[in-house]
């Protein structure tokens, strides 16, 4: 779909910029310059303003990302569970930091503040679908579930 078809879907809506930018970045993974521009246009904003909004939210990324996010809990309950090491194999895993994206822009890792799953720690989602109790040994079968 064109990122001017998206905007205009929400173009009168109240919020309707957070949701034209959820919408577009369901599509492409990422808010691509473009769609910036486009919807400081189109909301009637400057494109700095437009800007600020695409990157004052954690979950909105103007980078390009990997086909599937993948989003380590870091609260509480799950670095009290093991967070820490999950992270570590991830990272080991893809062969990648947090924040960067596989060569092959298959996965993405990042962190989260919190995915509301707290009884069965830690947590990672993969394009917002939670993984519970995870632990290292489990990391290669989710994975290879992304196709």
């Amino acid at each position: 779909m064109d990122i001017r078809e998206i905007i205009a879907r929400y173009q009168d809506k109240p919020g309707g910029l957070i949701e034209a930018y959820h919408a577009i970045q369901d599509e492409f993974n990422y808010l691509p310059q473009e769609a910036i521009r486009e919807a400081s246009l189109a909301f009637g904003i400057s494109e700095a303003q437009a800007y600020g909004v695409a990157t004052f939210y954690s979950y909105l990324s103007v980078e390009k990302r990997g086909k599937y996010i993948i989003r380590m809990c870091e609260s509480a309950p799950c670095h009290v569970a093991g967070a820490d090491e999950l992270l570590k194999a991830l990272e080991k895993t893809l062969g990648i930091e947090v924040g960067q994206t596989t060569p092959d822009g298959k996965f993405t890792l990042e962190l989260a503040e919190c995915v509301g799953q707290c009884q069965e720690t830690p947590v990672i989602t993969i394009n917002s679908v939670p993984y519970t109790d995870m632990s290292p040994d489990k990391i290669s079968a989710v994975l290879a579930q992304c196709t």
